[in-house]
């Protein structure tokens, strides 16, 4: 009885250890494929952001410094009424900007999604995207032509007898640029969504007597909002980090902290201690935003 007992435990021993090494061959395979990317993040992304989280704790240092943290007096001069009021500008443009492209860019997606003919969908696509094949300063100056006091927009409003409009250096001139620039890849996030919408749910609604607004926000959009948080995320994750159209379009009353952050590593000030401690600072409002758009993806869902 015994023999058998001991029999039966070496088989079941046997298995398991063969269960756990076919488990461990058929990790190798995705860790294989993962090793690539996850060594790039590591060496570019991970490893960066400690040097800088390093750099943050130390105050007044300058290049060639020596790198002894000593406290959080950096993040404790965030907190001054200045650099805070150039945060919330930050939020305010980034906020701004993905809104004005959210209600710009649904129509759009929806239109090319849903109404299009299938045979021109790639094609509009394209032409819709065609401004991100040129530069992103390229773009930027060429809104300055148009803003500018004597540029194009200002010389049809006033050749009309309607009074010309001061935008350029100001925040509504940054708004554009930025919606401009961002507006493509809320389209590009939004039409993947609309393009899979079931067609069945909205006859279903129109059927139980549902008008198209009723059919809009409690059919379409809950379908659609893994796209619109995707979008709205991407932009503003990307306006937030914006330099170039605050820099060229808002001009000195246009602060950022993005033109902050250059200011403290490249600019006449030199402190790289606040600078970090301000980029740490965007690193984590957007990890905040990334983990309240996905508690409430889990909810929505």
């Amino acid at each position: 009885m015994q023999s058998n007992n001991s029999q039966l435990d070496s088989s079941i021993n046997i298995a398991k250890s063969q269960k756990l090494e076919r488990h461990r061959f058929n990790l190798l395979p995705p860790l294989a494929l993962l090793a690539p990317s996850g060594i790039w993040l590591l060496l570019l992304l991970l490893l960066p952001t400690l040097i800088i989280f390093q750099l943050s704790l130390v105050p007044n240092i300058r290049p060639g410094d020596l790198v002894n943290p000593s406290g959080l007096n950096n993040y404790i001069r965030i907190l001054e009424p200045i650099y805070l009021k150039v945060i919330f500008h930050s939020l305010f443009l980034a906020i701004s900007t993905t809104i004005s492209c959210l209600i710009l860019g649904f129509p759009v997606a929806y239109w090319i999604a849903q109404i299009a003919p299938k045979r021109w969908r790639n094609l509009l696509l394209l032409g819709f995207v065609l401004p991100l094949w040129t530069s992103s300063l390229l773009r930027s100056y060429a809104w300055i032509t148009i803003l500018r006091p004597t540029g194009l927009l200002n010389s049809l409003l006033t050749s009309v007898g309607l009074p010309a409009l001061e935008l350029l250096n100001r925040n509504p001139a940054v708004l554009i640029g930025m919606s401009y620039s961002l507006l493509p890849y809320m389209v590009l996030v939004l039409y993947a969504s609309l393009e899979k919408l079931d067609q069945q749910l909205l006859e279903a609604a129109a059927d139980l007597g549902a008008n198209p607004i009723q059919t809009f926000w409690q059919v379409t959009v809950p379908q659609v909002f893994p796209g619109i948080a995707a979008g709205s995320l991407l932009v503003f994750i990307t306006a937030l980090g914006d330099f170039i159209d605050p820099e060229l379009l808002g001009g000195a009353s246009s602060m950022t902290a993005a033109r902050l952050v250059y200011n403290q590593f490249l600019g006449a000030t030199q402190n790289w201690g606040f600078g970090s401690a301000l980029s740490m600072t965007l690193i984590m409002v957007v990890s905040i935003a990334l983990a309240v758009a996905y508690r409430r993806y889990r909810t929505f869902d």
